[in-house]
């Protein structure tokens, strides 16, 4: 049974029971059309949009109170009731019980424990106020924020201290993957003196892989945001990033040997696009996956850090292929 310690840890957790209206009416199976009226009218209820339907205690169904007040006095609940209203554990994240509302087109979602007992409803107000909440929160990580629009909106007015003081950290992390960046392209200046030309394309090789990676990361980051589980999508993601990596070397090859008439050098940056690209889509999936799981948000940390690393893999992997292929 739900007690008010799970409901408690619920609420810490940003799930369903966080928004729990537990005053709602609530009838017997057999109870009459006529007589549910008289409940709904003569009590006091936080919500009376919806009457649950329970057989001790048990949730069997919802009435909505249109169809409620459009039902014969001697219609019983069990003949109004709708059994296919969207229905959630305790548990379940707030996004994703508003969600399940929205793609019903239901007004209220049913939260029960898990012995399918009633535990109350997430109402109209509650739904809103989850998706907006939530909705603002999702575009200020995309905009790079901390936690949500109004927070946004203050950093946005906050003295140049506080604004060194969010933006510094991240930006040392870059400093620091830029150091090692400049180690690991002076590690091969023998080869860059004998053929110049290969420098010419580490900028387009490091963008291209961060680009792909950044559309990778944006879908897995939605995804975790409601409720996606990961499994659905990484082999079709990383599918994926292997056919836009083979797609891109492709356009390139025949481009770049006209262009500079060199079939190693073409064939050097077409292969590591290919293999820059398909690892910027492993990295752009395993961060976002590792934060998540470690209770961080991945909206918020993954791109800082998928940029530093895919750079550094990126340069790595061209490099490595240059030698192997130019010499």
């Amino acid at each position: 049974m739900e007690t008010a310690a799970d409901l408690l840890e619920h609420r810490a957790t940003g799930a369903a029971a966080e928004h729990l209206t537990r005053r709602v009416p609530v009838v017997a199976p057999g109870s009459r059309a006529g007589e549910i009226r008289r409940v709904v009218a003569s009590g006091r209820f936080d919500y009376a949009g919806i009457v649950a339907v329970c057989d001790n205690e048990k949730l069997l169904g919802l009435i909505r109170v249109e169809d409620l007040f459009a039902s014969p006095d001697e219609l019983a609940a069990d003949g109004l009731m709708d059994a296919s209203l969207p229905v959630v554990a305790a548990s379940t994240d707030r996004e994703i019980a508003a969600w399940r509302a929205f793609e019903r087109n239901k007004s209220a979602v049913a939260v029960v424990d898990e012995q399918g007992r009633f535990l109350g409803l997430m109402p109209p107000d509650e739904l809103i106020g989850v998706l907006v909440h939530e909705h603002q929160e999702d575009m200020a990580r995309l905009g790079g924020f901390l936690k949500s629009a109004s927070t946004a909106r203050r950093a946005s007015e906050e003295a140049v201290l506080r604004r060194l003081w969010h933006r510094i950290p991240w930006l040392i992390v870059g400093l620091a993957g830029a150091f090692v960046a400049a180690d690991i392209v002076g590690s091969f200046e023998s080869q860059l003196q004998e053929n110049v030309i290969l420098a010419f394309f580490i900028p387009g090789i490091v963008y291209m892989a961060d680009a792909v990676g950044t559309q990778t990361e944006t879908l897995i980051v939605r995804g975790l945001s409601v409720g996606v589980s990961m499994y659905r999508v990484v082999w079709r993601e990383l599918l994926t990033g292997l056919l836009v990596g083979g797609a891109l070397a492709l356009l390139f090859f025949p481009i770049g040997l006209w262009r500079w008439r060199q079939v190693d050098v073409a064939l050097t940056v077409s292969l590591a696009l290919l293999f820059a690209c398909s690892t910027a889509t492993v990295v752009a999936m395993a961060l976002p996956w590792a934060l998540y799981r470690l209770g961080r948000d991945p909206a918020f940390g993954s791109g800082p850090l998928a940029t530093v690393i895919q750079d550094l893999l990126s340069i790595i992997i061209y490099f490595a292929i240059a030698l192997a292929v130019v010499g």
